[in-house]
């Protein structure tokens, strides 16, 4: 959960380096180096180099965090409020449970039934 939480709000910035068309490389959070052709470019006295390109783009992350209960739909509480009533309903000790039926007695038996209709487990 942490971890989504920070991958949603930090902005991330992707910068790519085209040569030809083809990736040449893939950098995040800072500038892409290039693959050597505009040295090579300007050491041939080329005007026209038209092979290399940048690409870069930024995902803004958010930048609101602060969200009330009424801000939330009414069926979305219902459902929070439910996974949290029976979330923690799974965390008592089951020795604190009351037991409804602890006053009465099981039934009396009268006859085996399992030997009553010969069924015997194998």
């Amino acid at each position: 959960m942490a971890l989504l939480l920070l991958l949603s709000t930090v902005s991330w910035t992707v910068d790519k380096h085209l040569c030809m068309g083809r990736v040449m490389d893939i950098s995040f959070f800072a500038q892409a180096e290039d693959c050597g052709m505009d040295v090579a470019a300007t050491l041939l006295e080329t005007i026209d180099n038209h092979c290399c390109d940048d690409e870069s783009f930024t995902i803004e992350g958010q930048d609101d965090l602060k969200l009330t209960w009424n801000d939330i739909q009414l069926g979305h509480q219902v459902v929070l409020a439910t996974f949290a009533q029976s979330y923690l309903g799974t965390l008592l000790d089951i020795d604190q449970l009351p037991i409804p039926l602890h006053t009465y007695p099981p039934p009396f038996l009268v006859q085996d039934l399992n030997i009553l209709h010969e069924v015997f487990l194998i």
